[in-house]
């Protein structure tokens, strides 16, 4: 039985929770960060969206488990290898949604609704709209900004710029399009057996769509920085901007250069340089929002 909830663990992907933190930032930015009753209604909130987002990974599990057999790395994931029997993952998939929105509507009625809105979304991301070209990394993006709008309604947001949503957006799609640019690259003749929408994608396309997002975002940030009307009116946030670049910069180095981006998550958490950067702007976003 250990054995079992282990597997079951590792289905519902733990390293990919840390997606869910975007949930804490209308927290920090609505300068909310240090009131410990929204900061403990806001780590429920994590709690239960771990839990919904962890149960979408197995039902994708469970659709893909054929296609996963085919990929070098997605097949020691424990159904595509056996160590978890499809059965148990079905009784999950069913329990842990029922478990996780009643809570959320328990929680907060707006926040119950936008985990119901983002479970089906991406249910109907597994069942078919991940076969469409495009619309498959736009659907990922939602699921960001969902994660944003949903911290937002339990953190009670009202001083949350709107310029924080676009920023989420582009921010998501740079990260979709390196997704299926990292399977496009490392799965190369096996990549349509793994993913059918991968034969609609090529390096040079997604390349070009990498490219406009992340000029997009950079050029949304830094208006954000210096226009938001919930920042200090003297523009340190602008100070931020420097982080940010090197982060990007990062991420398409090792993307390209290290053909890394399949599992953002991993990133986030293995590469020191990428990982410091990060450290360093939120330090100085919590400096600037909280101390001057």
């Amino acid at each position: 039985m250990a054995s079992v909830f282990k597997q079951l663990l590792i289905t519902l992907r733990p390293k990919q929770w840390t997606k869910n933190l975007f949930i804490f930032v209308a927290l920090v930015f609505d300068l909310k960060l240090l009131d410990p009753a929204y900061v403990l209604r806001m780590v429920l909130a994590f709690i239960l969206f771990c839990i919904l987002s962890g149960s979408v990974y197995l039902i994708n599990d469970l659709t893909d488990v054929e296609k996963d057999r085919q990929h070098p790395v997605k097949r020691k994931r424990p159904l595509a290898s056996g160590k978890l029997s499809r059965s148990w993952a079905v009784g999950a998939a069913v329990a842990l949604p029922l478990f996780a929105l009643t809570l959320s509507f328990l929680l907060n009625q707006w926040f119950g609704l936008i985990g119901l809105i983002y479970f089906v979304l991406q249910l109907t991301y597994s069942f078919g709209l991940k076969n469409v070209v495009i619309v498959d990394v736009l659907v990922i993006a939602a699921g960001f900004v969902l994660r944003v709008a949903a911290g937002s309604a339990v953190a009670q947001a009202a001083r949350f710029s709107p310029w924080l949503y676009v920023c989420m957006t582009l921010l998501a799609l740079f990260l979709g399009f390196g997704k299926r640019r990292n399977e496009l690259a490392v799965l190369d003749t096996n990549a349509l057996e793994h993913r059918k929408v991968l034969r609609e994608y090529s390096l040079e396309l997604l390349d070009q769509m990498m490219a406009l997002v992340t000029s997009s975002f950079v050029i949304a940030y830094s208006l954000y920085t210096f226009s938001a009307e919930n920042l200090p009116p003297n523009k340190s946030m602008m100070l931020t901007i420097p982080f940010v670049l090197y982060s990007i910069f990062r991420y398409l180095f090792l993307i390209h250069q290290r053909n890394l981006g399949g599992s953002p998550e991993e990133i986030l958490i293995g590469d020191a340089p990428f990982m410091a950067s990060n450290l360093c702007w939120g330090a100085a976003v919590l400096l600037i929002l909280y101390v001057f």
